[in-house]
């Protein structure tokens, strides 16, 4: 089996990190991609953040003021960008499969 399913969330913010952007900007970011629907509190993006880096899919950019965290960049890892690329698939699988049966 691959990687497990992402969270919204994580998913958006991994989509995100394609460019280099701190905390407040991935937040920006998430919400403007997700059309409103996903509005990111500081807690629940600084978490993801820090399993993200434990994970490895992200890291932080050099530089900034390492006492704040907020104030750091980030961006994606190429393994990073394989869990995004595995779950791109996955949801192209259960489109596909949910349009193949509902057009039956």
């Amino acid at each position: 089996m691959g990687s497990p399913a992402l969270t919204e969330a994580v998913y958006y913010i991994l989509l995100s990190l394609t460019a280099p952007l701190h905390g407040y900007g991935i937040m920006q970011n998430v919400e403007a991609l997700s059309g409103g629907r996903v509005k990111l509190a500081a807690g629940t993006l600084y978490g993801a953040i820090s399993t993200l880096l434990e994970r490895g899919w992200i890291e932080a950019l050099p530089g900034g003021d390492s006492r704040d965290s907020r104030k750091k960049e980030y961006r994606i890892t190429q393994a990073g960008r394989a869990v995004l690329a595995a779950e791109l698939t996955r949801l192209e699988e259960l489109l596909n499969n949910g349009k193949r049966i509902l057009e039956g």
